[in-house]
Formats: C-alpha cells, sequence, structure tokens
C-alpha cells in the first residue's frame, strides 16, 4: 500500500549529486541495506506516528533528501505514547 499524501514531494535527479545523499547510500550499503528498485524512485518518504482517538500525530518525519532516515528511537518512544482506544459503552 502506498499513501502519497495530499502533496507528493519530490527530488529530482539533481538530487543524486548532493555529497549528503551519497553518503547516506554508502552508509546504508555498509550496514547490509540492499535497497530495490520497485516504486516511484523520486517521491520522498516519511514516517508517521499517530496516535489513538484525539492524541493525533505523535512524531512526524519527511525525507529532507534520498536516504535521510527517521531515528528509531524517537518512533519507538513516540509509539509507547499511543494511549488504548477507550470502548464505546
Amino acid at each position: 500500500m502506498c499513501f502519497y499524501g495530499p502533496v507528493q514531494r519530490r527530488m529530482g535527479l539533481l538530487g543524486f549529486l548532493r555529497l549528503s545523499v551519497w553518503q547516506n547510500f554508502l552508509r546504508a550499503r555498509h550496514r547490509g541495506f540492499s535497497g530495490n528498485v520497485d516504486g516511484e524512485g523520486y517521491i520522498l518518504g516519511g514516517v508517521f506516528v499517530i496516535g489513538a482517538g484525539d492524541q493525533g500525530i505523535l512524531l512526524e518525519h519527511r525525507e529532507k533528501e534520498f536516504g535521510d532516515a527517521v531515528n528509531l528511537t524517537a518512533v519507538m518512544e513516540a509509539a509507547g505514547k499511543i494511549s488504548p482506544r477507550q470502548s464505546a459503552e
């Protein structure tokens, strides 16, 4: 399933000329991530942790460039803040 949101954020071919993008690529490759070529390669991704009920968005991470990874510790902390939904009586 793909959700691109109301506005697709893209980075064109010139994005590959950024030094930080290559550093991200080399770091991921060194850690064993091989990636794939499935899907749309120019759309920047993101991670959202959304709480139950009225909690709203607990964490938002939007890629600023290719390979801009989310902090997994922050994701786990945000997920831990999700309160259980109360059943309607």
